[in-house]
């Protein structure tokens, strides 16, 4: 079995854009789409009619110009499988900048969210993604009879702002419709020892997805998470050969003023052991964390920031007291306690399942183990004391 790190040294998609690869031709000449770009008062209910992901014979893959990529580190959802993309309006690029690109009106992101199944239809809790490809005629694509599609989520840049869309799949996965009200699924995962966890699945609606992608809360103003600098500094197995994610779309014209490689900022891998500790644990606390622990996020008031670029221990929570955070302290005084993770209130809150306590607020039910653990071990590692 692969782990999902060795997975994504493997090919997975071959769209139109690996084909003028293979060609030696120039990607803006023949990168043509028949997606559609849909204005805001007149979405479609099915998902389909952007012509973004295509199916066929048991298989799901990007259009031409809905190019795939990845994330160093991804967000937590309920240990489902991603797949994502990005497709750009014929003639424009998304302009470079280290917080965040500034993407022209008309680019769509889409993220499909799946779980992994076996023979028997039984959805699978695990980080191994090997499974989910087979060879087909556009190279690997997600097989639809290893998987089960749950939603696909639309993110589309506007005139003067970003609007968010939830399409729910239905049983048969030959379709997504439109559920602007979000949509909550139950089901039970099996892990590799064969126990059961019983998962409620929450589709967010529009309101719950502009709380997370709030990038000026006040103002409800929202941005993408994953598609920034940091997060999408690593290589990507394109079928032309791997090639880093960042200069990749600027070559083919998908992004402009991309620094040199050595300039880029990058987030770790949580699942590259060969990275510092507290690397990966500080990848891991952005991207779930930061998005809402940041001075112009919906945390702002907690005084506690989560986000990459803080570097001030006491605001990231080295023996911080919390300023409202009620029974979600679980009775304990600080966010963090340096070697202490049993008297933090960080690692309470992240391995909580309880309403008003846990963290983050959205998009989990279950607690995500390796994640907890992970921030156990780091703030095991951290010395000092608060008293």
């Amino acid at each position: 079995m692969k782990s999902s790190a060795q997975w994504w040294q493997t090919p997975r998609v071959l769209t139109t854009l690996g084909l003028v690869l293979l060609l030696g031709l120039s990607g803006c000449d023949l990168l043509r789409s028949d997606a559609h770009l849909f204005p805001a008062e007149s979405i479609p209910e099915q998902l389909s009619a952007w012509k973004l992901l295509k199916l066929e014979k048991d298989t799901l893959f990007p259009t031409a110009r809905a190019v795939p990529y990845d994330l160093n580190t991804g967000l937590f959802t309920d240990y489902a499988h991603k797949f994502r993309t990005v497709w750009l309006p014929e003639g424009s690029a998304a302009l470079y900048g280290v917080e965040q690109f500034d993407y022209p009106v008309g680019t769509i992101l889409t993220k499909t969210f799946y779980y992994p199944q076996d023979s028997s239809g039984a959805l699978q809790r695990t980080g191994d993604f090997s499974g989910d490809y087979v060879e087909g005629r556009f190279g690997e694509v997600l097989d639809l009879k290893r998987v089960r599609l749950v939603e696909t989520r639309l993110l589309i840049r506007r005139q003067d702002n970003w609007q968010a869309l939830p399409y729910v799949w239905n049983d048969a996965q030959t379709e997504a419709t439109l559920e602007i009200a979000g949509d909550v699924q139950r089901f039970k995962l099996v892990s590799g020892d064969g126990r059961s966890e019983e998962l409620t699945y929450v589709v967010p609606d529009a309101n719950q997805c502009a709380g997370c992608h709030a990038e000026k809360f006040t103002q409800r103003v929202i941005s993408p998470l994953g598609p920034k600098a940091r997060h999408l500094n690593r290589d990507y197995p394109y079928p032309g050969g791997a090639e880093n994610q960042l200069l990749f779309w600027q070559k083919i014209g998908f992004l402009r003023g991309v620094p040199a490689l050595e300039r880029l900022p990058r987030n770790a891998s949580i699942d590259d052991l060969t990275v510092p500790l507290e690397d990966r644990a500080r990848a891991y606390l952005d991207i779930n964390c930061g998005h809402c622990h940041n001075p112009n996020g919906p945390a702002d008031t907690s005084g506690l920031m989560l986000h990459r670029g803080e570097s001030d221990w006491r605001k990231l929570g080295l023996c911080k007291p919390p300023i409202a955070a009620g029974t979600g302290s679980g009775g304990h005084l600080f966010a963090i306690v340096p070697g202490e993770p049993e008297n933090s209130i960080l690692n309470f809150r992240v391995a909580s399942t309880a309403p008003g306590a846990m963290m983050p607020e959205l998009g989990r039910s279950l607690v995500h183990k390796e994640g907890v653990e992970l921030l156990r071990q780091w703030v095991s590692s951290l010395s000092g004391s608060c008293i």
